[in-house]
C-alpha cells in the first residue's frame, strides 16, 4: 500500500472528508473514463475535437473537473475515440475492492464501462 493509499484510508475516517469524497467520486470517475478513452485511442484533444465538430478547449473542459456533459455529448466523445458508451447503476453498498464487478453483477447491478471495439477488454475506470 502506498503512502497516498494510507493517507486516503486515514482521511476516510473523517465524516466531512468521506462525504465530499463520495459526492465528487462520480465526476472523478467520468473524468478518468474520458481521459482513459482518449489515451487508449492514441488521439489528442485536438483530433477528438475535430472528429466531434468542436474545439480543443471544449474537449479540455469536457475532460475537466467541472463538466456536466449530456449523454449525447458523451456518445459523440465515445464515437470520436472509437469506443462505445455504456451506462450502469450498482447497489449503494457494493465493496469496490477485488471482485467488485463480479459482486455487482451477482447483486443485479448494471455495469458502466467504455468498451473499445478494437480490443477484447473494456477501458477500465476503477483502480
Amino acid at each position: 500500500m502506498t503512502y497516498i493509499d494510507e493517507l486516503h484510508d486515514e482521511m476516510m475516517k473523517n465524516p466531512e472528508y468521506r462525504e465530499e469524497y463520495e459526492r465528487t467520486q462520480p465526476a472523478f470517475d467520468l473524468m478518468l473514463a474520458l481521459i482513459g478513452a482518449r489515451v487508449h485511442s492514441g488521439l489528442t484533444q485536438e483530433q477528438i475535437a475535430e472528429r466531434m465538430g468542436t474545439t480543443q478547449s471544449a474537449v479540455a473542459r469536457l475532460e475537466g473537473w467541472s463538466a456536466n456533459p449530456s449523454v449525447k455529448t458523451l456518445r459523440r466523445y465515445a464515437e470520436a475515440t472509437g469506443t462505445r458508451l455504456v451506462v450502469m447503476f450498482e447497489p449503494v453498498n457494493v465493496d469496490h475492492s477485488s471482485a467488485d464487478e463480479e459482486a455487482a453483477s451477482k447483486n443485479g447491478a448494471a455495469v458502466a464501462e467504455i468498451a473499445d471495439p478494437k480490443v477484447s477488454e473494456p477501458v477500465s475506470t476503477r483502480t
